[in-house]
């Protein structure tokens, strides 16, 4: 099956365009890095020759709530359509578990947005709520850390190793369009500042943790608002053993 995976130089991406490789089908990797641009069309239709689903595991690093749906809208239109010409058949979204349950975030605003194209769109589709990943702790301290010491919420969230992740995007890609999938996540809560510490510790990093709120995970997001719905699809890799490989 043809099949290609839009955000292929990416965490999820690169992972399940492996997974897919790895079970014999034939990957198309879309990414501007490659020459393929989803925020401005150009090469998508020559990438999309033949291609029978599409995953889409790009991203937008926007922080203003307006550019972020304005980055999430254009790319998803830009592959809409050119899966239409194309006669994709299949578009599997990767998105947010708990998305819709978070006002305040720029970037779940944006995921909402894409979301919304892709369901109302003329693609038959699959949006797959995922949860935070585990190596989510380590990426936002990195985002933060000033001369040793980062800020880091107290966010309580259930992280999902990503080549789990990846692996569920390319099951579902080589199947018939489902809807909304159940939430995919890992098999146990963790506190996230927790997960920060441990991640530095596993990779001989030292760094100061302030737990504190920020405009970017606001109080809207605590207690259990991240956390995966009733009938999520657990996933079996821990933090514990996806930590001990780092």
């Amino acid at each position: 099956m043809r099949i290609a995976v839009a955000g292929a130089t990416g965490n999820i991406g690169a992972l399940a365009v492996a997974a897919l490789t790895e079970a014999g089908h034939d990957v198309v990797r879309i990414s501007r890095s490659l020459g393929v641009d989803v925020s401005t069309g150009d090469g998508l239709d020559a990438a999309l020759t033949g291609v029978e689903a599409v995953i889409d595991a790009t991203n937008c690093t926007a922080t203003d709530r307006d550019e972020a749906v304005e980055c999430f809208g254009t790319a998803t239109r830009n592959l809409l359509a050119a899966e239409v010409r194309a006669g994709v058949r299949h578009h599997v979204l990767l998105s947010i578990a708990g998305v819709e349950r978070v006002e305040g975030n720029a970037h779940y605003a944006g995921k909402r947005e894409q979301e919304r194209l892709v369901a109302e769109g003329p693609v038959p589709w699959t949006i797959v709520p995922a949860t935070q990943f585990h190596d989510f702790a380590a990426m936002v301290t990195s985002w933060t850390e000033q001369d040793g010491v980062a800020t880091i919420a107290p966010l309580l969230v259930q992280p999902i190793a990503p080549a789990d992740v990846a692996a569920v995007l390319a099951e579902i890609a080589t199947g018939a369009a489902q809807g909304r999938y159940r939430d995919v996540a890992g098999p146990e809560p963790q506190d996230l500042v927790d997960m920060a510490r441990r991640t530095n510790e596993a990779r001989g990093r030292s760094v100061k943790l302030v737990p504190t709120w920020s405009s970017l995970f606001g109080p809207e997001m605590a207690g259990e608002v991240l956390l995966p719905g009733e009938g999520a699809r657990i996933m079996p890799t821990t933090f514990d053993e996806w930590l001990a490989r780092q």
